[in-house]
């Protein structure tokens, strides 16, 4: 695939990287910086289809890698991170992240991870058969080659919601955006009201919303309650993760909430006998994902969000048979 870009005013370009999954591709952002240098935002996976692209695009726009400045992360998720260790070595540019970004990388790829046999616990508790497990499992160890080389602790520079980042010679705000990916930020220019929102909100599709083991226990709660607050803010144009940019930022967040209250709902009326979140799962996103071992546990991993946050919120209860989780109304 060859790269594609948008020459956007005010020294921004968005980049096109491809992806090897259903999305195809993943945005990443170039800001030239009025001092000298280039800031590079979310710079991608690590296959050599990506690395290809970089090449033609350092190319097209006359940037030799050395002249980036810094990397800097609106989240952790590979297609996003995967890249960030590598462009650091290749540069020296520090990498810019929340902590608690840092903090779940170091779970999914640090040494000595457990995630691939707590994602294997919780999806078994919840009634997933062992051989799906073991398809979904062998294909989350694979990412660790498309995330290497990590950022080393001396690399990172750690931000945080509440402050502003200087980027292109303008000052955005950095926007607290969890539920999808705990740490993820999104950045705001008030007086050209642009956003670059991650996968916080993106057009087209809804962002994939998780229960991760050992993180946050209610993830599409805590993602609705984001979407709440960044609906405050006037966005003429939007720059999400993935597709084009767009500006219908809160109407956008209004159908990506509609959505979540109609799942919500539909799960709650399948309950009408105990089912496990794996039968949940099953009867919402029909037989087809079991194709691909990456859109089944996308797929797992929400029906559990959206089945804990019914459970908080008191709209149906669990029970345990036989070490397998049951949920009813």
């Amino acid at each position: 695939m060859a790269a594609q870009t948008v020459q956007w005013e005010h020294g921004l370009l968005q980049v096109k990287l491809p992806l090897p999954f259903a999305l195809k591709t993943v945005n990443s952002y170039v800001f030239t910086e009025p001092a000298g240098g280039y800031t590079l935002i979310d710079p991608g996976l690590r296959t050599e289809e990506t690395l290809a692209a970089w090449e033609e695009v350092f190319a097209d726009h006359s940037i030799a890698p050395e002249q980036i400045s810094r990397i800097v992360l609106t989240h952790q998720h590979p297609d996003h991170y995967g890249l960030a260790g590598y462009f650091a070595k290749l540069s020296g540019a520090p990498v810019l992240m929340s902590r608690g970004a840092h903090r779940y990388a170091k779970r999914l790829w640090g040494a000595g991870t457990t995630m691939t046999e707590e994602f294997a616990d919780l999806f078994a508790l919840h009634g997933m058969p062992q051989h799906y497990i073991d398809e979904i499992s062998s294909n989350f160890s694979s990412f660790h080659e498309k995330v290497s080389p990590q950022p080393q602790q001396d690399q990172i520079i750690y931000i945080e919601a509440g402050e502003t980042l200087e980027l292109g010679g303008s000052q955005w705000e950095l926007l607290d955006a969890p539920g999808h990916a705990y740490g993820q930020l999104c950045f705001y220019e008030a007086n050209k009201q642009w956003m670059i929102c991650g996968d916080q909100v993106l057009p087209r599709i809804t962002p994939n919303i998780s229960v991760m083991p050992g993180e946050e226990i209610n993830p599409l709660g805590d993602f609705l309650a984001s979407l709440d607050r960044l609906s405050e803010y006037e966005v003429q144009r939007a720059f999400p993760g993935h597709y084009d940019s767009f500006t219908t930022f809160a109407s956008r967040i209004a159908e990506i909430k509609q959505h979540h209250v109609q799942r919500l709902e539909q799960m709650r009326m399948m309950l009408q006998e105990p089912l496990t979140g794996f039968e949940v799962c099953e009867r919402s996103f029909g037989a087809r994902i079991q194709q691909s071992p990456h859109q089944h546990r996308f797929a797992m991993a929400e029906t559990l969000a959206h089945l804990y946050e019914l459970e908080l919120s008191g709209r149906i209860s669990r029970t345990e048979r036989a070490g397998v989780v049951y949920f009813f109304k």
